[in-house]
């Protein structure tokens, strides 16, 4: 379970000409962004920017679906969960106390992203990644003399100093590249705030399972349990942020938060110095992604699950196809529509389905408590429900038209 020690490359070393693809932000999907690009060109300039050193933490339920491990077996990468357990099996808890617990028909793993970022970022710097740290803070567009003395290209400068032909926006729900882009933020109704912590597990002779238990407090809400497999789990509580009010007795919102994760979680207390807070785009508001030189990835992208949260499959997923876009476009300029296209290709029908999904179910609960009494029963519903919330799964034909008419019904009262 070792945690690589990840070279940051000297300031004199950092790039002075035109780079090819500059990558702000080394999570997964910056990480997956740079893989893919030096897979399909290995001797392509690749610079991610971050502003943290790695191994750093990162406020996160560190569950790694299948899917994800799909990508980065594609992407050549087959240690990222290497000396962790696989969790074969899920439990869920709906707000009105209904259950269903039932084996994966794929394991999933519990790492924490101190050790799975590094991991990532070793393996995009293996591969010929140069690693940067920088704050970006600007974006613009400009022209610089071609290195072949043959007229000016069009680039994107970044700070004022570093110029690339494609830049790649992987830098969170904050992205300071969709900002530059002058696109809006996600607005405050869509967003989430969850606090995460570590805590003990206590001990059990049951199989390991990943644990949601959602509340109606709030709705759409939930507190999660995962076991890493070194005797902690990941624990948290996250719900819509403009639903989070102070307490009835003046206690702080972040002290609301805390308060909600002991009482749903009472045998696993957190280990106080582990609590953390971040912010997650848990919407179906999503940016277009323009035509031009710049792309938008995982988070900057609000590539969120609206029904889970699950985001970390969609960040290495859309990373890949950013990082072969910016570098098999004709030009820097098509970099976003062929981009776009892939996405579509890949997500378009699944994000539909779960736009969908998310309308119902976030004005009525009592349908999750319908789903899982249903589940327990039909194993191919449950895996459904896990192929939507984890993965790229899609509603059938036959539901799909019973939902959309239940949608329209809702949305006259």
């Amino acid at each position: 379970m070792a945690t690589p020690i990840v070279r940051v490359d000297e300031p004199e070393n950092a790039p002075t000409g035109t780079i090819d693809v500059l990558i702000v932000g080394g999570g997964p999907a910056g990480c997956a962004a740079a893989l893919a690009a030096l897979r399909e060109r290995p001797d392509a300039n690749v610079v991610v920017a971050d502003t943290a050193a790695f191994p750093r933490d990162k406020t996160c339920g560190d569950g790694i679906a299948p899917h994800g491990l799909d990508v980065l077996r594609d992407l050549g990468v087959t240690d990222a969960v290497a000396g962790y357990r696989a969790v074969e099996r899920m439990r869920m808890r709906t707000p009105g106390g209904a259950e269903v617990a039932t084996p994966s028909s794929r394991a999933s793993y519990v790492v924490p992203r101190l050790v799975f970022d590094a991991r990532l970022m070793a393996a995009a710097r293996a591969r010929g990644a140069m690693l940067i740290r920088r704050r970006v803070r600007t974006l613009e567009f400009a022209e610089r003399p071609r290195p072949d003395g043959r007229g000016r290209e069009p680039v994107v400068v970044v700070n004022g100093t570093l110029a690339a032909r494609v830049v790649i926006g992987a830098d969170g729900a904050n992205s300071v590249v969709r900002r530059g882009l002058g696109l809006v933020a996600n607005p405050p109704e869509s967003m989430a705030i969850a606090v995460r912590a570590y805590a003990a597990l206590p001990a059990t002779d049951g199989p390991a399972e990943l644990f949601i238990h959602m509340t109606d407090e709030g709705w759409p809400a939930y507190a999660w349990s995962f076991p890493i497999g070194d005797g902690r789990a990941n624990i948290g509580y996250g719900m819509l942020r403009s639903r989070l009010a102070p307490g009835d007795d003046g206690a702080s919102a972040k002290t609301v938060l805390h308060r909600t994760l002991e009482r749903m979680l009472p045998r696993t207390p957190a280990e106080p110095d582990t609590l953390r807070a971040h912010h997650l785009p848990l919407s179906t508001h999503r940016p277009r992604q323009p035509s031009g030189p710049v792309l938008l990835v995982g988070d900057a992208a609000s590539l969120i699950n609206p029904l889970t949260g699950e985001g970390i499959y969609y960040a290495l997923l859309s990373g890949m196809l950013a990082g072969q876009a910016a570098v098999s476009a004709g030009q820097p300029a098509g970099a976003g529509r062929l981009y776009r296209r892939s996405l579509d290709a890949e997500l378009g029908r699944h994000l539909r389905h779960t736009t969908l999904l998310a309308g119902l179910v976030g004005r009525s609960a009592t349908m999750m408590d319908a789903a899982a009494r249903a589940a327990r029963t039909r194993t191919e519903l449950y895996d459904s429900l896990v192929e939507l919330g984890l993965g790229r799964g899609t509603i059938p034909a036959s539901t799909l038209t019973r939902l959309a008419v239940r949608r329209a019904v809702a949305g006259r009262r």
